[in-house]
């Protein structure tokens, strides 16, 4: 084995090792920052050091400062783990190298990507005909969709971006519920469309848009409209009444846009799918692969569905950029925002090999089971209120007073034995789960409830 063979193998053993201690490692991270900047931090080297040093000495110093989000306990930020399948296809991506922003350096990832959206899009149920791009994360996935969008319903008012941009342009105007992601707004200011320009529907209890009010709304004023409708909000993991919200898009000729980071998977389960009934009737969608399908970050896939308006907005040309013709095969570059990337659609196409279309239903499933059945536990404890309906995989609840809400949670994350972040809701503390990984069995429910109760009687 030569050097460079001997340090890729040292590699992989600590990785494996940092895996396989997941399960029971503390979950959050233990240095400080203070402390990381002693080992980690430094002046500029001056000299080489040997690679086996360095991937030894990293793996060592990095280690306390890095968080447990593998682990079946880590119940933060819809945050999934990752499939032993997808981990290793990740370290393929590496070995091999290849830019995969076009098809003819790259025909092999170029392939696993065509494949690799079809695959997620039959499994979420859109239509055959949509285009995808494989992208960073929801945030680029909406930015994407979002750009076609503004791209599409300007032309269609007589206004091309591409030739004039957006100065001198026709008013834009985007309804959004008044309870949607954050990375829905940070999209449309990096489009250069500004808070003044969205028009806010109210939400219900459960962060749901209010539809029956979308068409007054949508009533108000005349122009190039989008809609940004929601399926699994980010605290209840509720969805809107994608019927109706489409229903009045159509009506109003708006663009409809669908924020699925996570929620778009219930359409891989026959028990959940109703959730997501009508999402089909979209113009656009954006989800992530690395929260539920549970593949290493980054990956965020944006779908269109007018592939043509997808490929105006994203495509680029240049003399010494050698693409080809589309009936020739799917160009990667047109689709996306990014000119060098990383293959990062093979870590989906080895997770939908690996689990298939039963085991993706399963994952789905299960993490949803383990949410109610945590519900139904914590429920139980003194001054415990769940405050949604667990119609998913997201269980918000919080105590009597914000204090004890406030003392528990803290109580939690700093005992390592479990994870889940604090959120806002209605003006109050409150504790948000999120059950999105693999690893996660009905053990891990218990010994959080557990973690909960003792937290609680030590006052």
């Amino acid at each position: 084995m030569n050097d460079e063979a001997q340090v890729l193998a040292r590699a992989a053993e600590l990785a494996a090792d940092w895996v396989a201690s997941a399960p029971e490692r503390p979950i959050p991270a233990r240095a400080t920052v203070a402390e990381l900047r002693k080992t980690l931090g430094g002046a500029l080297p001056e000299g080489p050091t040997p690679d086996r040093e360095v991937v030894e000495s990293l793996a060592r110093d990095a280690e306390p400062g890095l968080t447990s989000m593998g682990s079946g306990r880590y119940f933060g930020f819809v945050i999934g783990g990752t499939l032993p399948s997808a981990l290793a296809a990740d370290w393929l991506v590496s070995a091999w190298d290849q830019n995969a922003g076009l098809l003819l350096p790259t025909p092999a990832a170029a392939v696993i990507e065509e494949t690799a959206g079809r695959w997620v899009r039959e499994l979420l149920g859109l239509p055959d005909a949509a285009s995808f791009a494989f992208v960073t994360g929801c945030q680029m996935a909406h930015t994407t969709a979002l750009a076609v969008a503004r791209d599409t319903v300007l032309d269609r008012a007589g206004w091309s971006v591409g030739e004039r941009g957006l100065q001198g342009g026709p008013a834009l105007r985007i309804v959004a519920g008044d309870k949607r992601h954050v990375t829905v707004d940070r999209a449309l200011r990096l489009l250069g469309v500004g808070a003044d320009q969205v028009r806010l529907v109210p939400c219900d209890g459960q962060g749901r848009m209010l539809a029956g009010l979308l068409p007054g709304v949508l009533a108000e004023a005349d122009g190039p409209t989008i809609v940004c409708a929601q399926a699994g909000e980010v605290n209840t993991g509720s969805f809107d009444d994608f019927p109706a919200v489409a229903d009045a898009c159509e009506a109003a000729g708006a663009w409809l846009h669908v924020d699925g980071a996570f929620g778009l998977w219930a359409g891989t389960s026959p028990r959940f799918r109703q959730l997501v009934a009508g999402v089909e009737r979209a113009d656009s969608w954006a989800t992530d692969a690395h929260k539920w399908l549970n593949v290493p970050y980054d990956c965020g896939i944006a779908f269109c569905a007018d592939p043509a308006a997808h490929r105006r907005s994203m495509s680029a040309t240049a003399s010494y950029l050698v693409q080809v013709d589309e009936s020739e095969g799917r160009e990667p570059l047109a689709y996306g925002p990014e000119f060098s990337r990383r293959a990062r659609s093979v870590p989906v196409y080895a997770a939908i090999r690996s689990l298939g279309r039963s085991g993706v239903t399963e994952l789905v499933e299960r993490c949803c089971d383990h949410a109610r059945a945590f519900a139904g536990r914590i429920a139980g404890l003194p001054g415990c209120e769940v405050l949604n309906d667990v119609v998913l995989n997201q269980v918000l609840f919080r105590f009597v007073d914000d204090a004890t809400t406030t003392r528990a949670l803290a109580a939690v994350q700093d005992g390592g034995e479990a994870w889940m972040s604090g959120t806002t809701w209605d003006g109050r503390p409150a504790i948000r789960l999120s059950v999105s990984s693999w690893r996660t069995t009905e053990e891990d429910v218990e010994r959080t409830v557990a973690v909960f109760e003792r937290a609680l009687r030590r006052g």
